[in-house]
């Protein structure tokens, strides 16, 4: 089911999902209006940033080629109000903001970092699944057992 919702992906099965994004107007996007941010695991790095575990970093150039990335967006849903969501993607859009660290980058919407702006973005690796994941949300109230959604700090 997790599968499904697109939150436990491989990475073929994430680029045989996302080549609809690779056709979007926006492909010329990827211009100086995207701000790009370093990442770094220090907490002094601000709160707008969302930081990148080692794990995840080596994973991810593990699965990515040439100019993809991973796209991290919140959407409505899942059983504690919002979800995360994890692609692979090529097009970067103005509203963007770009997290890199040891070569591998993560994406995310400003709408969506909103809702994950001081947060870890992990790659787990269990008997069950392997995944993706959001770490230490301080934008998180509470979340899922299954740490797929959560609900929101009023």
């Amino acid at each position: 089911m997790a599968a499904a919702r697109g939150l436990t992906l491989t990475a073929s099965a994430l680029r045989s999902v996302t080549p609809w994004r690779r056709s979007r107007l926006l492909a010329a996007s990827a211009g100086p209006q995207t701000q790009r941010e370093a990442s770094s695991s220090s907490p002094e790095a601000g709160d707008g940033q969302v930081h990148l575990t080692d794990s995840c970093v080596q994973r991810l150039l593990e699965i990515t080629q040439g100019s993809e990335f991973l796209r991290l967006e919140v959407e409505g849903g899942g059983c504690s109000g919002f979800q995360y969501r994890f692609s692979l993607d090529t097009v970067i859009n103005p509203d963007d903001r770009v997290f890199e660290q040891g070569g591998a980058r993560v994406v995310v919407d400003s709408d969506s970092l909103a809702f994950v702006k001081g947060s870890q973005v992990d790659f787990s690796q269990e008997l069950i699944r392997s995944s993706f994941q959001v770490l230490n949300n301080p934008q998180a109230q509470t979340g899922c057992s299954c740490g797929s959604s959560f609900s929101v700090k009023l």
